[in-house]
């Protein structure tokens, strides 16, 4: 697969991709978000099915657990009708989390595997990629803006983003205007780089343990792995709370 150090971190940073430039699609990507999204669909469609009056069984308390833990964190900051809000935070923490988790794969198993049947290129993480993350947060900067409008109304809404924070000043306008702008493009750029800069990090670390002689890859590959069992979980509340409290600031009205 690779002849070199350089090589073979090269090779496990590139993507499955089709097209060039900004209309390139990354195959993989798109595959193990899906199959994580099957995951995540799958399990809990089978807790619902199997749910029970009497004594929950494991599942059923896990996912009862989070689905708790989720509607807290949604009825905390958001005072709102929560029948979007709720699935959509749910959806959030689950499936990034499961796209974190997909880190603690082993590095060389699924592009040996995906070498063997001639497929040259293969990254399992998700979060790793910047196309992935973005495209997540757009999401959520789309329901920023429904929710603000939804909240307020369109004149509010608008009214807000030509008057805040300077007042009515005609001559302040441009400024609010400005600022909100800025403030609006990044919310969706900090949501997608955090969790894209802490994912790639981690993948780039175990890329480089896996460089190591076997003998020796468990020590350091064991203490990060551990360290990053409290990144997995972190980064997807914390996505996760960043898209609840955005659409609770912008439904409320100040």
């Amino acid at each position: 697969m690779a002849s070199s150090p350089t090589e073979y971190v090269t090779h496990h940073l590139k993507h499955l991709s089709v097209g060039e430039g900004f209309w390139t699609i990354h195959i993989d990507t798109l595959f193990w978000s899906w199959v994580t999204g099957l995951i995540f669909l799958g399990v809990f469609y089978g807790a619902a099915r199997a749910v029970t009056a009497g004594v929950p069984g494991k599942m059923q308390n896990f996912v009862e657990t989070i689905l708790e833990f989720v509607d807290k964190s949604v009825g905390d900051a958001f005072h709102g009708p929560k029948d979007l809000l709720a699935p959509l935070a749910l959806t959030i923490f689950v499936w990034v989390f499961l796209w974190n988790l997909m880190d603690l794969i082993p590095v060389d198993l699924f592009p040996v595997l995906a070498a063997m049947v001639g497929i040259e290129y293969m990254r399992v993480v998700p979060s790793a990629d910047m196309s992935a993350t973005f495209s997540l947060s757009l999401s959520v900067l789309a329901l920023i803006i429904y929710y603000g409008i939804k909240g307020k109304g369109a004149a509010g809404f608008g009214k807000e983003f030509l008057f805040h924070p300077f007042g009515k000043n005609p001559l302040l306008v441009p400024f609010n205007l400005i600022l909100n702008t800025v403030e609006m493009i990044a919310k969706p750029v900090s949501l997608a780089l955090r969790l894209f800069g802490n994912l790639y990090a981690a993948e780039l670390i175990f890329i480089l343990i896996a460089m190591l002689p076997f003998w020796i890859q468990w020590l350091p590959g064991s203490a990060w792995a551990i360290f990053h069992i409290l990144v997995i979980p972190l980064q997807a509340f914390i996505f996760m709370t960043l898209t609840i409290v955005y659409i609770a600031l912008a439904y409320e009205k100040h």
